[in-house]
């Protein structure tokens, strides 16, 4: 039951308000955890039966996070930990590259293409890390 107060607070402390929370149909979810969310004025709304896509997305991005940054980093505790997901979804947004969007960041459109040979003569990129360098931001310099 702590996890599901400890999710509560969080989310009081970020100043968010959420109405609802998305679970999958797991076991390792009782009664009681569902309770402490209702009483938090959360309604837990569980994904349908056999249907693996329904939560995709986000399982996605999970997997992303952790492959990208949590197998890298040794976090410190809760507070390192929510300041290295900040970051890390700051950088994905704003920054990764996402192939369904044609190589474009959610909050970030493409540049304009390079199309005069003459622009390749003095090309240059500047790198900038993040988190200790455990992330690279690639831009061309003005």
């Amino acid at each position: 039951m702590q996890l599901g107060r400890n999710l509560v607070m969080d989310l009081q402390d970020a100043g968010g308000r959420a109405r609802f929370l998305i679970r999958d149909r797991d076991s390792k979810f009782t009664q009681a955890f569902d309770a402490v969310l209702a009483d938090a004025g959360l309604e837990v709304v569980t994904s349908g039966v056999r249907m693996p896509r329904m939560n995709s997305i986000m399982e996605r991005w999970i997997q992303t996070c952790r492959r990208e940054l949590l197998d890298r980093t040794l976090i410190w505790n809760r507070s390192h930990l929510l300041h290295v997901l900040q970051e890390f979804e700051s950088f994905y947004n704003g920054h990764r590259p996402h192939r369904p969007l044609g190589q474009a960041a959610p909050l970030r459109p493409l540049p304009e293409p390079i199309t005069e040979p003459g622009q390749f003569v003095h090309l240059e990129v500047h790198r900038r890390d993040r988190l200790g360098g455990t992330l690279h931001e690639y831009q061309h310099a003005a």
